[in-house]
């Protein structure tokens, strides 16, 4: 029962992420909503929530012991910072200028580019299998960019750069976060570093400045599904998950996410989308596969793996 219940929460969270992206598409292009308003209110009312969320739980004194350390707090911030509002808001803001199916696709990029630094810093020896990842991402992206043409981009020009940095800031995000979650629990970190980057953003974009007399019942209904849903509940789900599966066993069934993005911009958004594109969306979802599936670490002891716990962010 407890593994049933771990393979329902894992395909329930990857699934509500990926379609969270595509729900974010249709209130930048219907309702007109800001990219800096929603990812400030997504952060602070997620992130509060997580926090709710583990004051219930035994080891709730983390929520303030986190801050006890200056080191661990400036730590966090930083984290919070560059790390999480980082990705956040690139991810939105390539999901804004393209679409939900791109923008997960290039933010999955980040496990190669994480190989790429492990390697140049040499904590981790070149494998067969890092090679055939990188290959994978290289040619499965060319497809999705460019449906298979040398001559233009079948993407926004926009898009592919936010795409590009929202898959550099995951890999920031996964290798800086790890010093943390062997210290804290994940829904703290996540937690607070969710306030951090929301209320840093607020500063720039408040979130009660926003017309909200534009938006009728289904656009509430959206903004809803993508803060409660979309991010708060299915990073919920995720880590409830680990209670009773493999960390390989959640990744795996969480490469769900780029393909409920891709079907759900096809098929309920009408995006287009080519022959090539497919070709290339199956190639970075086989590269997810591979690296869920090879979880021996080749990295030294005491440096920073792309095989510790997973953390989710989309």
């Amino acid at each position: 029962m407890n593994r049933r219940k771990g393979i329902f929460l894992v395909i329930t969270g990857a699934v509500f992420w990926g379609i969270g992206g595509t729900v974010a598409k249709k209130l930048f292009h219907e309702y007109q909503i800001d990219v800096n308003w929603l990812v400030t209110t997504r952060l602070l009312i997620a992130g509060f929530l997580l926090l709710g969320v583990q004051f219930f739980r035994a080891d709730r004194s983390h929520i303030i012991d986190v801050w006890k350390n200056r080191k661990t707090a400036a730590h966090l911030t930083t984290f919070g910072l560059l790390g999480m509002l980082g990705v956040q808001y690139t991810y939105m803001a390539s999901i804004e200028h393209g679409n939900a199916a791109v923008a997960t696709l290039l933010q999955y990029l980040a496990p190669v580019m994480i190989i790429v630094y492990l390697l140049v810093r040499k904590q981790t020896v070149l494998t067969r299998k890092d090679v055939l990842t990188v290959s994978l991402a290289l040619v499965g992206s060319f497809f999705l960019l460019t449906n298979g043409s040398f001559s233009q981009l079948s993407v926004p020009a926009p898009a592919i750069v936010w795409g590009v940095l929202s898959g550099i800031a995951l890999a920031f995000y996964t290798l800086y976060a790890i010093p943390l979650l062997k210290q804290y629990d994940s829904l703290v970190i996540v937690g607070w570093a969710m306030i951090i980057g929301g209320f840093a953003l607020s500063l720039i974009h408040p979130p009660w400045q926003m017309d909200f007399e534009t938006l009728n019942l289904e656009a509430y209904f959206y903004l809803i599904f993508v803060i409660i849903f979309g991010t708060m509940i299915a990073f919920w789900f995720y880590i409830e998950s680990l209670q009773s599966l493999q960390p390989k066993e959640s990744s795996l069934l969480g490469s769900l996410e780029p393909l409920a993005a891709v079907l759900t911009t096809v098929f309920w958004l009408k995006e287009p989308f080519g022959l090539f594109q497919w070709l290339g969306t199956v190639c970075i979802i086989g590269m997810i596969l591979l690296l869920a599936f090879n979880k021996e670490s080749t990295s030294n002891d005491n440096q920073p793996s792309i095989n510790d716990e997973p953390l989710k962010v989309s």
